[in-house]
C-alpha cells in the first residue's frame, strides 16, 4: 500500500477478486515526473502473475457472457457513479503518476472517464440490427462475446485511455486483463478498487502490472487471449502482432502520429493560432498532436508572429498549480529522447524559434516547448513522431502541395485543417489520409465515431458499433421459413 497525494493506493496486483503482492517479493519503483522523487513501490508480475490473471478471467468469462445486457448496464453505469465520487482523488494521483495538469484531470479527464463507462453501457442496450430476408430466409445478426481481453494501455492518459477500451470490452460481455503503462500503474489499481465496489463479478476486470516483456509478452502469446487492444508505439506493436500471429488473435492497435495541422490563407487567422499552439497540450504527450504546421506562404510570417507570442504567454511549472499550462515530460528516459530528437534537428540544420531545450530554469523534467523552422525536406524531425513539445513551421503555396506535404510521413493518425472556404474544406478533406481530420476544431471526440488510425497509425476502428464489431464475433443466424 502506498500513499500518493494523500490517497492509498494498493501496489498489488487484482487478480481474480483479490490483492495479490509481488511474487518473490518483486516490485519496481514509479516515480513522479513533477520531482522525479519515488512515490510508491509497485509489484512486478511476470509470467505467473499474467497466466493466473488470464485463467481468473477465463474462468469467470462464461457467467459474465451469459448475465443479461440490462445488467452488465447497469453494473457499469455502478462504476461511473464510483469514478464520479472520486474524480478528486483520482486526479490528485495521475497527476502525481504522470504529470499531466490537475486543472485538466478535474475538469476533463476524470469525467471522461465515468462518460466512457456510461456511453457503452448505454449503447449496448441498444446495440442491434434489423432483421432482413432472403429469398423467405430470416438473418438475424447477434454480436457474442469474444472470451479474455488483455489490454495494454499507455501513460500519457493512463486511465481515460484504459477506459476507451474496458468499457466496451465489459459491455460486450467479455472478462479483460489489464496491463496498465509501468510509468503510471496508480490509477488503474484504483480502478479495480471503484469496480469491485461497483459490484463487478470476481474475475471479470484484472489488473497486472509490470515491464513489456515481461508480463506483455506472456500476456499477448496466450491462447485463451481472444482479442488484444494496445495503444503505444510502432515498435511495441510489431512485438504484439508477432507473438499473436500463432493465436490469430485480431487486434486493435492505436499507435503513433505525426499529425499536420493546415492553415490556408482564408483561415481564421486567431482560430488557427489558438489551434496550432494547442498542441502543446499535456506537454507535447499526445499521440493526436498536430505537430507539423504547414502554412500557407502568403500569412506565414503573421502566423508565425501571433504564435510565437501566444506560445510565450505560456506557463510552465508544477502541474498541480491551476495556473500551469505546461507540466513535466514523463520520466527520465523520455526527456532524453525528446531532446535526442531536437539536438539532431539542430545538428540538420533546423532553426529553433522558440525552446530548444529543456527549461533550466524549472530543471528536471521540464522541456520548454519547441517550435523549428527551416528542416530541410525529409528531415526525422518532420518525419518521426517525438512525442513531446516540439513542432515545427513549414510552408506552401497551393492546395496540391499542401495535401502532399500533409501526406509525406508513414502515419496517418490525425490531421487539422483551418481554412474559411467551405468548399477547399470538402475538397482536402478527401485527399488525407488520417483517421481523423478536423476542420476548424481539434480534439473533439464522440465515442460514436470511429477512431483509429491509418497506415503505421494503426489497425482496426473502435468507438460505437466499431467497438462491439471488434470485442465481439459477430454471427449471422439464417433462419428457413417455418411450415404453418
Amino acid at each position: 500500500m502506498a500513499t500518493v497525494a494523500g490517497v492509498a493506493v494498493d501496489t498489488g496486483h487484482w487478480i481474480g477478486g483479490e490483492r495479490v503482492p509481488a511474487g518473490g517479493g518483486a516490485t519496481f519503483t514509479d516515480v513522479s515526473p513533477i520531482d522525479e522523487r519515488p512515490i510508491a513501490e509497485i509489484a512486478r508480475g511476470g509470467a505467473a502473475e499474467a497466466e493466473a490473471a488470464v485463467a481468473a478471467a477465463h474462468r469467470a468469462f462464461p457467467s459474465w457472457s451469459r448475465t443479461s445486457r440490462e445488467e452488465r448496464a447497469r453494473i457499469l453505469h455502478a462504476v461511473a457513479d464510483g469514478v464520479e465520487k472520486r474524480i478528486e482523488e483520482l486526479a490528485q494521483v495521475e497527476t502525481a503518476d504522470n504529470g499531466a495538469l490537475i486543472r485538466s484531470h478535474r475538469r476533463g479527464v476524470m469525467p471522461r472517464v465515468a462518460h466512457n463507462f456510461r456511453f457503452f453501457a448505454d449503447w449496448l442496450l441498444n446495440l442491434g440490427h434489423e432483421d432482413f430476408e432472403t429469398r423467405g430466409h430470416t438473418n438475424h445478426v447477434s454480436w457474442d462475446p469474444a472470451g479474455v481481453c488483455a489490454l495494454i494501455t499507455p501513460w500519457n492518459a493512463p486511465l481515460m485511455l484504459a477506459t476507451w477500451k474496458i468499457a466496451p470490452a465489459l459491455a460486450a460481455g467479455n472478462t479483460v486483463v489489464l496491463k496498465p503503462a509501468e510509468w503510471t500503474p496508480l490509477s488503474a489499481s484504483l480502478l479495480a478498487d471503484i469496480a469491485a465496489e461497483a459490484g463487478l463479478p470476481a474475475g471479470v476486470f484484472n489488473v497486472v502490472q509490470g515491464y513489456g516483456a515481461e508480463v506483455g509478452g506472456p500476456l499477448t502469446a496466450h491462447p485463451d487471449v481472444k482479442r488484444i487492444s494496445f495503444t503505444g508505439s510502432v515498435p511495441t506493436a510489431r512485438t504484439i502482432a508477432a507473438a499473436a500471429a500463432p493465436n490469430l488473435t485480431p487486434l486493435s492497435l492505436e499507435l503513433g502520429g505525426k499529425s499536420p495541422l493546415i492553415v490556408f490563407a482564408d483561415a481564421d487567422l486567431d482560430l488557427a493560432v489558438d489551434l496550432a499552439v494547442e498542441q502543446y497540450d499535456n506537454a507535447g504527450q499526445v499521440c493526436l498532436a498536430a505537430t507539423r504546421l504547414l502554412v500557407e506562404s502568403s500569412i506565414a510570417e503573421e502566423f508565425t508572429r501571433r504564435f510565437l507570442e501566444k506560445a510565450g504567454r505560456l506557463t510552465q511549472g508544477d502541474p498541480r498549480d491551476e495556473a500551469t499550462d505546461i507540466g513535466p515530460q514523463i520520466h527520465r528516459r523520455h526527456l532524453e529522447r525528446v531532446d535526442g530528437f531536437v539536438r539532431r534537428a539542430k545538428d540538420a540544420g533546423a532553426r529553433a524559434l522558440i525552446g530548444g531545450g529543456p527549461n533550466e530554469d524549472l530543471g528536471g523534467l521540464y522541456y520548454r516547448p519547441t517550435l523549428f523552422a527551416d528542416a530541410p525536406e525529409g528531415a526525422e524531425i518532420l518525419t518521426e513522431e517525438v512525442f513531446g513539445p516540439v513542432l515545427t513551421l513549414q510552408t506552401f503555396d497551393t492546395e496540391e502541395q499542401a495535401v502532399a506535404m500533409a501526406n509525406g510521413t508513414r502515419f496517418g493518425l490525425a490531421a487539422t485543417l483551418a481554412t474559411g472556404d467551405r468548399e477547399r474544406a470538402r475538397r482536402v478533406t478527401e485527399r488525407l489520409v488520417a483517421g481523423t481530420v478536423w476542420v476548424n476544431c481539434f480534439f473533439v471526440r464522440d465515442l460514436k465515431a470511429p477512431f483509429g488510425g491509418a497506415r503505421q497509425s494503426g489497425v482496426g476502428r473502435e468507438g460505437g458499433d466499431w467497438s462491439f464489431d471488434f470485442y465481439c464475433d459477430l454471427k449471422n443466424t439464417v433462419t428457413a421459413p417455418w411450415a404453418r
